[in-house]
């Protein structure tokens, strides 16, 4: 009796570490497509700002469409938002990872979110010439 307990409470705790894992590594997954299409949203600056030298700002609607365009190529879901000054462009991704022990016991699934943010900045920088 004492060997059966053993054993399954060791196949729990594998079990739970092997799907704590591949949720970590979802997460790993999600938080990076969401920077890098923060990043491609962050480059459609609107031109008519930037050419007479007024401010540096995302066209929002391009900057939305661009991040969506890549959150679809990678084949996930989530949301674009532009801060209102349009210097920053916030992506959030969600989505679902699948278990392997754990839907043994009813859990299928857990939920995976993940954020990237990308905050243009502009200016000009000289080399240290002191060093």
């Amino acid at each position: 009796m004492f060997v059966a307990v053993c054993v399954l409470a060791l196949i729990a705790v594998i079990g739970v570490s092997v799907d704590g894992g591949s949720k970590m590594r979802a997460l790993d997954r999600a938080d990076y497509i969401a920077g890098e299409a923060a990043r491609a949203g962050g480059q459609a600056i609107a031109p008519a700002e930037a050419i007479t030298g007024r401010a540096i700002v995302v066209d929002a609607q391009a900057a939305q469409a661009a991040a969506l365009a890549y959150l679809r190529s990678a084949g996930t879901a989530g949301t674009v938002s532009v801060s209102d000054d349009g210097t920053t462009l916030t992506v959030t991704v969600t989505g679902s990872c699948s278990t392997t022990f754990l839907s043994a016991v009813g859990i299928g699934s857990l939920p995976v979110t993940g954020q990237g943010k990308a905050t243009l900045l502009h200016g000009v920088t000289a080399p240290d010439e002191g060093n």
